[in-house]
């Protein structure tokens, strides 16, 4: 797949082509919305926090006598049930929402989610910017030069550390720069726009695709099992085939002579 690539003053200098591995994988939809609750489930704070019975300050005597009094059976008056007592089976600070995935999982519902907006054309090519500009306005006139709708989230995927981008996206609203390396399904679904800098591609197929992919390694393991095996058979003697055996004729028992008894 290719899409446009501009320069840093907004003129369109060609194409660039993304690799297959990355932005032309199988779209599961399920897969990226399992992704996606996971992580704004991990990054979720708990803050609603209330007492039970138990931390409420308060006397633990019984209110009154239990029998001979005419009225309903009463305990400590920290009950739940009381004006002031503990609150029953409310919401607690220390409730954990934490949700896991396979790490094979995560990395096809990133494929999954790059490959759904490359398909919408949600993402275009820069080829550079310059580091040491770090003025918001610059970079304000290269999007009004971009085929992007100013106001919409927009992203900007950088190799690694830009100083120059880093600093100008700063201000501006619901613009985000990010490195190749923490691509996550939250930003690419969210962004209207994605801009990728001609290296933050190759930075990013070398981080997910490249080397640490689960599928390779099997291969690799599968590559290396066959080469074992045919080692063995090499080694391995040339069994003989024997000869089946031909049955003999069964012999017959000769009778035994019985010896004369002895006369007593």
């Amino acid at each position: 797949m290719k899409i446009d690539l501009y320069t840093a003053t907004g003129t369109k200098k060609g194409s660039l082509e993304l690799p297959a591995r990355l932005f032309e994988a199988k779209i599961n939809k399920g897969l990226m919305h399992l992704a996606l609750v996971r992580q704004l489930s991990n990054r979720r704070n708990p803050i609603a926090h209330v007492k039970h019975r138990g931390e409420i300050a308060g006397t633990t005597k019984k209110a009154y006598d239990q029998k001979h009094t005419g009225n309903a059976r009463r305990g400590a008056l920290r009950s739940p049930i009381m004006r002031g007592g503990g609150k029953a089976w409310g919401p607690r600070n220390e409730a954990n929402f934490t949700k896991d995935m396979p790490k094979k999982m995560r990395r096809a519902a990133l494929f999954s989610c790059l490959s759904f907006r490359a398909k919408e054309g949600a993402i275009i090519g820069l080829e550079n910017y310059p580091e040491d500009d770090t003025k918001t306005k610059n970079f304000m006139t290269l999007l009004n030069k971009l085929p992007v709708e100013f106001g919409r989230r927009i992203v900007v995927v950088t190799a690694g550390r830009h100083r120059g981008l880093e600093l100008s996206t700063r201000n501006i609203p619901r613009v985000k720069a990010i490195f190749a390396q923490y691509l996550n399904p939250e930003d690419i679904l969210a962004a209207k726009h994605i801009i990728f800098l001609s290296d933050a591609v190759t930075a990013a197929e070398n981080t997910f695709a490249k080397g640490d992919s689960v599928t390779e390694k099997r291969t690799k393991k599968d590559e290396a099992r066959a080469v074992i095996a045919k080692e063995k058979e090499a080694t391995k003697t040339p069994k003989v085939k024997k000869e089946p055996k031909t049955k003999a004729a069964p012999k017959k028992k000769a009778a035994a002579k019985k010896a004369p008894k002895a006369a007593k």
